[in-house]
C-alpha cells in the first residue's frame, strides 16, 4: 500500500499565523512513525507570490520525502520557479513523478492574473502524453482549482472551468484512479468523469458552508490535511486528519 499525504492553500506570507499552522502540519508529519512515501501541496503555497514568501517556503517545508507542488491562483510562476522549482519559463508548470509505482502527475490550472483555473491545452497534451507513455501505472492527477461546483459559491466561482475536456483525457486513460485538488479549503469529495475528485482541507484557514453561516471562512479552525491510500487493487481511501 502507497501512502501520500496531501495538503493545500497554505498561504504563506510575512505573517506568523500562516507560518505558525503550516509549521504544525510539518512538524506532525515528520513526527510519524512511518513516513508517507511522498507530500502533495496542491497549490496557493504563498499568499502575494513573492520571492520572499516562497524562500520561506523552502525554509518551513523540510521533510524526509519528496515534496511535490503545484501552483494556485495565489502564486507567481516566475518567482515560484525561481525558489521551488530552479527553472525559467513562463508556461504552465507541470510535473510528472513515479513513486512507489505512482504515476503523480502535478498540473497546473492556474491562469496567470486570474482567479478561476483552466487546464489549457499545453497541459492538457502534456496531461495525455505521460498518461500514454506509462499505462501500466497507477496515476493520480493533482491541481490546485476543482473542476465542479463543490456547493460552495464564493468557490464555485472560481473553481476550474472547461472541465468537460478533462473528462475527455480521464475517459482515454484507465489508469487515471483519482483527481486531487485544493482551492476549497474545505475536505471535500465527489465524483468527476467516473473518478473520485479529492479536496484537501485548507492549512491556512477553513472555509464555512453557506448552511453554516453568513461568513467565508473559518479561522478559528485548526488546520486538516489528507492521506490517500493506494492498495495493490488500485483502490483509493482517504482519511482526513486534524492537527492540533
Amino acid at each position: 500500500m502507497v501512502v501520500i499525504a496531501h495538503l493545500s492553500d497554505i498561504h504563506i506570507d510575512a505573517e506568523d499565523r500562516s507560518a505558525g499552522r503550516t509549521a504544525r502540519v510539518v512538524a506532525y508529519l515528520n513526527g510519524l512513525p512511518t513516513p508517507p512515501a511522498a507530500v502533495l501541496i496542491t497549490g496557493d503555497i504563498a499568499d502575494h507570490g513573492t520571492e520572499d514568501e516562497y524562500e520561506r517556503v523552502r525554509a518551513l517545508v523540510k521533510l524526509p520525502v519528496p515534496v511535490l507542488w503545484a501552483p494556485g491562483n495565489h502564486d507567481d510562476r516566475g518567482p515560484y520557479r525561481k525558489v521551488l522549482d530552479d527553472d525559467d519559463g513562463d508556461g504552465p508548470i507541470n510535473r510528472a513523478h513515479e513513486i512507489d509505482g505512482v504515476l503523480i502527475l502535478m498540473a497546473d490550472s492556474s491562469i496567470p492574473g486570474r482567479n478561476d483555473g483552466l487546464l489549457d491545452d499545453e497541459t492538457l497534451a502534456w496531461l495525455d502524453a505521460r498518461l500514454t507513455e506509462r499505462p501500466d501505472l497507477p496515476a493520480l492527477i493533482a491541481f490546485h482549482h476543482p473542476p465542479v461546483v463543490l456547493g460552495i459559491p464564493f468557490v464555485d466561482n472560481i473553481r476550474q472551468f472547461e472541465e468537460e475536456r478533462l473528462a475527455a483525457l480521464v475517459d482515454r486513460h484507465p489508469q487515471v484512479v483519482a483527481l486531487l485538488c485544493g482551492h476549497a479549503h474545505t475536505p471535500a469529495a465527489t465524483m468527476f468523469a467516473g473518478r473520485p475528485l479529492l479536496a484537501a482541507p485548507g492549512v491556512v484557514s477553513t472555509t464555512t458552508m453557506p448552511f453554516e453561516g453568513d461568513a467565508i471562512v473559518d479561522l478559528r479552525l485548526p488546520p486538516m490535511i489528507a492521506f490517500h491510500l493506494l492498495d495493490d487493487d488500485r483502490r483509493l481511501t482517504t482519511h482526513y486528519r486534524v492537527i492540533p
